[in-house]
């Protein structure tokens, strides 16, 4: 499902990734930790193609979603807007758009929302239009920098929910965080340290 194996990276001087090796498969849920500046966010952006590593190779079977930390989103947009707007990038058909877009707004709680501007909603909300709009194309692999930053306990509990689904439907997660408030519900915890994924204590 993906596939990514001695991942370089350098900016300048700094030696961010030193041969960083992943491999998920279909309904793998897998987090990565790490400190900050330990280069989680250069390791995703590479895992989803938005940017080239030095030396390595990143393989994906099916598409890719990716949600960054920093929401994607336009401020003059409402919610309905954007899911038209990334609908029509993503191909798809007026019912399958609607079918997928009433069921996210119904897992985080959006509904209200739905014709409020982007500029005008809170930090949590942007943040989970921003993951909204990433599940939009149902990806096979799905890569997510802090999803969860910004959400109060009701919408955490519904992205753990949303990752129960996600492995039923053989869908493969990599989680980028600071923070594993459930360590037990993934399937493997990784730290990114001197530039190489080693499984992470406890």
């Amino acid at each position: 499902m993906l596939d990514a194996e001695d991942l370089h990276k350098r900016y300048g001087r700094n030696q961010v990734l030193r041969g960083a090796s992943l491999r998920v498969w279909p309904g793998g849920l897998v987090a990565v930790l790490g400190e900050n500046g330990a280069g989680k966010s250069t390791l995703l952006r590479i895992l989803a193609g938005a940017e080239a590593p030095d030396r390595g190779r990143v393989r994906h079977q099916g598409s890719v979603g990716y949600c960054p930390q920093e929401p994607l989103l336009y401020g003059q947009l409402t919610l309905d807007e954007h899911f038209r707007l990334f609908g029509a990038a993503y191909r798809l058909p007026s019912a399958e758009l609607r079918r997928r877009g009433e069921r996210l707004i119904e897992r985080f709680g959006l509904e209200r929302h739905r014709r409020t501007p982007v500029e005008a909603l809170s930090g949590g909300t942007r943040q989970k239009l921003n993951l909204a709009v990433a599940l939009l194309r149902d990806p096979a692999v799905l890569l997510l920098d802090e999803p969860y930053s910004g959400f109060d306990r009701d919408a955490y509990r519904q992205f753990i929910l949303w990752t129960e689904e996600a492995k039923r439907r053989a869908q493969a997660v990599v989680l980028i965080t600071h923070l594993l408030l459930e360590p037990g519900h993934f399937d493997v915890a990784l730290e990114l340290r001197d530039g190489k994924l080693e499984v992470a204590d406890g």
